[in-house]
């Protein structure tokens, strides 16, 4: 498995800059790729999803050996490396309620901290995106205890999300 994750802002602005010229165009980027195994900068699992979540509920999502991948094999992370989350992919269908990342019980906190910390609101047709590829990834997953990723839906209807985590079966 080889992935690439980026990560790009890319902006125009009009006017006199300290760098010169009328125009000021920078494009701030990062590139995150990772080639098959379970060390640094290498990733072995792969889950992608679409899934709903109703109004004023949580979606919470087993990391550890409940899972399938797109070949129907069952899956345990043991280490996070990336986790996109897009509110309101593009269906043609606007989602109406912001979606909270974390909190619950048993939760993943690596790249979160803390014991039961949050990061939110992404509003509709918002998206968060982690990731590093060294030896520790964004945190550990451990099976029962530390394994609940919660996607939370505010009120204002069910809202339909898409999901990505990129993983190792070995911390």
């Amino acid at each position: 498995m080889r992935t690439e994750i980026t990560a790009a802002i890319k902006a125009a602005q009009v006017g006199s800059s300290a760098f010169g010229g009328p125009s000021f165009m920078p494009t701030i980027s990062a590139v995150l790729e990772t080639t098959l195994g379970t060390g640094a900068n290498q990733a072995d699992i792969l889950w992608t999803a679409q899934r709903t979540v109703n109004a004023s509920t949580n979606d919470d999502i087993d990391l550890a050996g409940v899972l399938t991948n797109a070949f129907g094999a069952t899956i345990t992370t043991a280490e996070l490396v990336a986790i996109l989350i897009i509110n309101a992919p593009l269906s043609g269908t606007a989602n109406l309620s912001s979606l909270t990342i974390g909190g619950g019980t048993n939760p993943v906190t690596g790249f979160l901290g803390g014991t039961t910390p949050t990061v939110g609101p992404i509003r509709p047709g918002g998206f968060f995106l982690i990731g590093c590829g060294d030896a520790a990834g964004i945190g550990a997953v451990t099976a029962g205890t530390g394994d609940i990723l919660r996607v939370a839906n505010g009120a204002g209807g069910a809202a339909t999300y898409q999901i990505a985590v990129i993983g190792r079966t070995v911390a």
